[in-house]
């Protein structure tokens, strides 16, 4: 499996970003997607993760009702809808896939690994 995330940009605070993580190779072992975030000096931390059937997702308590996780299975992609963006979201993003049902928020539990996209939101 690969994931190529996208999407990554500079916003001013208050304002929208969408991510996008698209999966190719086995797409057909991708249970879980998980979108992971890392600032300077802190630990990799899970704020949103989605089951590939869309049935259940997960939001960190940080991003709970700014952030939405939406799923194209068409283009095996999904997307991480960022709105009301605060400067303490500023950090590299990452896209990682599981391949089990079960949502898990720990970044040692995922198999395959994207490329980090800057996220830079200013105050």
């Amino acid at each position: 499996v690969q994931l190529q995330a996208s999407g990554g940009g500079l916003v001013q605070s208050g304002g929208s970003l969408r991510l996008s993580c698209a999966g190719s190779g086995r797409t057909s072992s991708i249970y879980v997607m998980g979108w992971f975030r890392q600032a300077p000096g802190k630990e990799r931390e899970c704020v949103a993760a989605g089951s590939w059937s869309g049935g259940s997702t997960y939001y960190a308590g940080s991003v709970k009702g700014r952030f939405t996780i939406s799923i194209d299975n068409a283009k095996s992609t999904m997307h991480l809808q960022m709105s009301s963006l605060k400067p303490e979201d500023t950090a590299v993003y990452y896209c990682a896939s599981r391949t089990s049902v079960v949502i898990k928020t720990d970044p040692g539990s995922y198999d395959y690994w994207g490329q980090g996209t800057q996220v830079t939101v200013s105050s």
